[in-house]
């Protein structure tokens, strides 16, 4: 066994893991400070400077709120089902290369967790297995609120899961290849935004719809449904839920720089600098899904399945056949 190797993938994944949980917790900070100031007020200010130790007093806070259990709720599946939303969601994130692979001490580190040749369907796998967790919440919990948040949550992602799965047959398309690598390196010339812009959109709008994000947050829909899915869970199995959410929408962000922005790549130094290239175009997808929360309301779930099925469907048949005809008339010319 080569036991370097190991130590090296061991701390990989630690290194992975600690950063990815940090900026979960940040992400919940500029949230507040980006809806704050477009909202003309400020956010939070009092711990910390800027209020940066924020996310570190409210862990504390849950940790101490107490653990309630409903009576009437399957216990089992009502502890269990909170750890299945996290689990997947942090998995995801272990096959997203955020750099160029780098020699050290004579061995080339890839800047991935898991550098497998399905990595995308991977994503897609382990992604899905979410709304396993959701599911299981709302039956478990005994109640008719988080029962129809759990309801609709299954409609929509098994829904836009399908338009978000269609709008990268394109990429599949032009690459040949389903590894998180090789998409990134056929984005070293042009990226996939400008070759693939109508399955961007779809795959953006399908994101949000997956993240449970605004205005595609019907799943919890407090207006309407009290907190949703997770009405009856508090303390930490409720901190696993909001922050699974957080967690999704760097997924997310990650998936779109890797498979639409290039990657690592930037305008100049992309080998050193690349890791710095991946992180700044997430937080530019970060500030689009809070932007998108700020200025657009929540739809009508007929609006909702109407949207995904009659519009974004079409619309992701079409890219697949229009990238198709444009391949076989550059093969034909080739």
């Amino acid at each position: 066994m080569d036991w370097i190797a190991l130590a090296l993938f061991v701390v990989k994944a630690l290194a992975v893991f600690v950063v990815f949980l940090t900026g979960v917790a940040y992400v919940t900070w500029m949230e507040r400070k980006v809806l704050g100031h477009m909202q003309l007020r400020h956010g939070p200010l009092n711990a910390g400077w800027f209020g940066l130790l924020q996310p570190i007093a409210d862990g504390v806070k849950v940790l101490f709120k107490e653990d309630i259990y409903v009576d009437s709720a399957n216990k089992f599946l009502y502890f269990i089902a909170p750890i299945i939303v996290v689990v997947c969601t942090f998995f995801t994130f272990a096959v997203i290369p955020f750099g160029e692979p780098i020699k050290l001490f004579g061995r080339t580190i890839e800047l991935v967790v898991a550098n497998i040749d399905v990595g995308l369907l991977f994503v897609f796998a382990i992604g899905s297995l979410n709304v396993y967790g959701i599911v299981l919440a709302g039956w478990s919990s005994n109640s008719k609120y988080s029962l129809l948040g759990a309801m609709r949550s299954s409609a929509q992602m098994i829904s836009y899961e399908l338009t978000m799965g269609l709008s990268i047959i394109g990429v599949l398309m032009i690459t040949g290849s389903l590894s998180m690598m090789d998409i990134v390196y056929a984005q070293k010339k042009v990226w996939f935004i400008v070759l693939q812009p109508l399955g961007f959109i779809i795959f953006l709008i399908s994101a949000f719809a997956e993240a449970n994000r605004s205005p595609f947050d019907l799943p919890e829909a407090e207006s309407e449904l009290v907190a949703g899915f997770h009405t009856e869970y508090s303390s930490l199995k409720f901190a696993f839920f909001y922050l699974s959410e957080y967690a999704h929408m760097i997924v997310v962000s990650g998936l779109v720089t890797t498979l639409f922005l290039g990657g690592w790549y930037g305008p100049f130094l992309s080998g050193i600098l690349g890791p710095l290239w991946f992180f700044i175009k997430m937080v530019f997808i970060l500030f689009l899904f809070i932007w998108i929360r700020a200025s657009f309301p929540r739809f009508r779930y007929d609006q909702l399945m109407k949207f995904g099925w009659k519009v974004l469907l079409p619309l992701s048949l079409v890219n697949i056949l229009i990238t198709g005809i444009v391949i076989l008339i550059l093969r034909s010319r080739s």
